[in-house]
């Protein structure tokens, strides 16, 4: 099993820059793919940016460039670099570990951090 801990959102300005780390304990953290997703009020629960457990980088559409998502196998972190951020960006922020191990999707939430852009 998989547990995943968030940490560094809070609140930023219009145009500002946060960063995203999540770090996971009690399994093999490389073999998994990772991802961030959020969610806004009477949102549904939406992918940010996925990375493979072979590097490969996925964004959505909104992102348009604006953040970076990257891991550190060695230490077991996945992070969200977040750059030109705004208001429409507000939503609490989860990481996230996918596994497909002989057919069966082994699948880990962390808590959530709350990211709210406003000045």
């Amino acid at each position: 099993q998989v547990q995943l801990v968030e940490s560094g959102g809070g609140l930023v300005q219009p145009g500002g820059s946060l960063r995203l780390s999540c770090v996971a304990s009690g399994n093999i953290f490389s073999v998994y793919d990772m991802g961030w997703y959020r969610q806004a009020p009477g949102k549904e629960r939406e992918p940010v940016a996925t990375i493979t457990s072979g590097g490969i980088t996925k964004y959505a559409d909104y992102v348009e460039g604006r953040f970076t998502i990257s891991r550190d196998n060695a230490k077991n972190m996945l992070f969200l670099q977040m750059t030109s951020l705004r208001p429409e960006d507000t939503a609490v922020y989860y990481c996230n570990a996918v596994r497909l191990t002989f057919g069966q999707s082994y699948t880990y939430w962390g808590q959530g951090t709350q990211i709210t852009v406003s000045s």
